[in-house]
């Protein structure tokens, strides 16, 4: 059973990898959806943040963008006549600061201080200028230094008469300037070639750092940007994956132990069975029987043979136990019953040559193994003997006896294999009442030594011929041991002395060369072998 070991322990290890793959294959996978996943969503994140601040900001504009008519009426007015609507509208637009009237280049009326004359270039050297203008600047005459935007509407044609409004952001730039780590690290709001960035005031350059990752976002309505500089959003989504990692851990555990249960069948020793059987990898084998004294072939035993694809020839010594321990021996009995049926051609078509396949004990239960040979073997009407071979090693106690009766009732024969290797008793014995006793190979071997086993063949020859039962040898290999059981009276001898055991195609020259009577085969040409169905 070494081997038998060696083949599960194989297939165990094949399933342990597959899980394990799984496993692991589900933990990448799930990583990367999970970091992939992130990175799209870190990226998204960093547009919403550019497209909101724009729209903010658009918002607080669109409003002194539509209150610029009213305005532009206003000026070449007094500033006696003109300052009070300039209050109100200030007062009403809320965000702008103030509101100046500007004629001929000189600002000569303010919301909030009234009557001035100031030329407007000293306080803006863009201004003033023929198209309107969105410029960034500090504030130099309420509260210096801060920063805002500066709005110009001309209503000349040269230019230099027009509408400055004037728009404390300061807060609006705390709030919307405002990085947010680790996806955003630095944001800046752009006019013309001037740049507004979080807590460091109007500046004329901007310099970010270089393994940043960079968005620019433009208004629709008004000429500025904003720049989003934030890392790269795989760096991002990597240094989130440890929070990840135990969701992820969880998920592979279950689909492994899931492929787990899943390949019990699919990973094993019984799969494999199921499969050969399937795919008809099972080979019959045949043994012949030799009359002990004429040297004529009275039979053969039918014997299984597997040559896997997959792990070579195993031996049944493998694949006999292992059948019998996952209840796969009697579907391995139904397909040598089926098969021999099928190649039955290959033997003498006489009712002296017997055909002997063995049977598990567990194929007696419940009437199957009656209903099997009904259906493969009975119903083909073969000429030759069927003798159904019993392991003594099997639960012989299980037999059901009527069934045994029936099938002697039907023709078949009752052979006990491997006879003296068990543990039954003469009682049961006498119960059975087998046609057939197979002496083990194990006690031929003992045959002319001291051994113990020498003297219990003597005694199986005795009891055997005391009730009448008709005797095998198994195992004969050498000329001592077949004289010793032929002056002994054993009827049939099997072994490697006559022959080992072959393929049933191959029978027919063999029992040619026996120069026994040949098969049917040597009479009429071998029909091609038809698929079971």
């Amino acid at each position: 059973m070494q081997t038998a070991q060696r083949i599960i322990n194989a297939y165990r290890r094949k399933r342990i990898i597959v899980c394990l793959t799984i496993a692991l294959v589900t933990l990448v996978l799930t990583l990367g959806v999970r970091f992939i996943s992130q990175r799209n969503l870190n990226q998204q994140s960093v547009q919403n943040f550019a497209s909101q601040s724009v729209n903010a900001l658009d918002k607080l504009l669109l409003p002194l963008k539509a209150a610029q008519a009213p305005m532009q009426s206003l000026v070449g007015q007094p500033c006696s006549q003109a300052h009070l609507a300039l209050r109100k509208q200030a007062a009403a637009l809320q965000t702008v600061r103030s509101i100046a009237l500007v004629e001929k280049g000189v600002l000569y009326c303010s919301s909030i201080f009234g009557n001035r004359n100031i030329p407007l270039r000293t306080l803006q050297p863009d201004l003033p200028s023929p198209e309107s203008k969105l410029l960034l600047s500090t504030d130099s005459s309420l509260l210096k230094g801060t920063p805002v935007l500066i709005l110009w509407h001309p209503v000349s044609e040269d230019g230099e008469s027009g509408v400055v409004q004037i728009v404390n952001i300061a807060l609006i730039a705390k709030i919307m300037l405002e990085p947010q780590p680790p996806l955003i690290t630095d944001v800046s709001l752009n006019v013309g070639e001037r740049y507004l960035r979080y807590s460091r005031g109007v500046t004329d350059s901007l310099q970010v750092e270089e393994d940043g990752n960079r968005l620019e976002h433009s208004s629709d309505h008004f000429p500025f940007s904003l720049t989003v500089v934030s890392p790269s959003a795989s760096e991002v989504a990597l240094l989130s994956l440890p929070g990840q990692l135990p969701l992820a851990l969880m998920l592979s555990l279950l689909l492994g132990y899931l492929a787990w249960l899943v390949t019990a069948s699919r990973m094993s020793f019984t799969w494999e069975i199921n499969l050969g059987l399937a795919a008809r990898e099972f080979e019959l084998f045949c043994q012949p029987l030799l009359n002990a004294r004429t040297q004529q072939c009275m039979g053969v035993e039918i014997l299984l043979r597997w040559n896997n694809p997959r792990q070579g020839w195993i031996s049944p010594d493998v694949f006999i136990p292992l059948a019998e321990e996952h209840h796969l021996i009697v579907p391995l009995t139904r397909y040598v019953l089926a098969e021999t049926v099928r190649q039955i051609d290959y033997f003498p078509a006489t009712p002296d040559f017997h055909i002997g396949i063995n049977v598990a004990a567990s194929h007696f239960r419940h009437g199957m193994l009656l209903q099997d040979l009904n259906r493969y073997w009975f119903s083909a009407r073969p000429v030759q003997q069927l003798i159904v071979e019993l392991t003594e090693r099997d639960a012989l106690r299980d037999v059901d006896y009527r069934l045994v009766r029936e099938l002697r009732r039907k023709g078949a024969k009752m052979a006990i294999d491997d006879f003296g290797t068990g543990n039954s008793s003469l009682s049961w014995l006498e119960k059975l009442r087998p046609d057939v006793l197979k002496i083990d190979k194990s006690f031929t071997t003992a045959i002319g030594t001291d051994a113990v086993n020498s003297t219990v063949t003597d005694i199986i020859i005795a009891l055997g011929q005391r009730l009448h039962i008709e005797l095998v040898a198994e195992g004969v290999e050498t000329e001592q041991q077949a004289r010793y059981l032929r002056q002994h009276g054993v009827t049939l001898l099997q072994g490697y002395l006559y022959a080992r055991p072959m393929p049933l195609r191959d029978f027919p020259k063999w029992l040619t060369e026996r120069g026994s009577p040949p098969s049917a085969h040597q009479h009429q040409q071998i029909m091609p072998l038809m698929p079971l169905r």
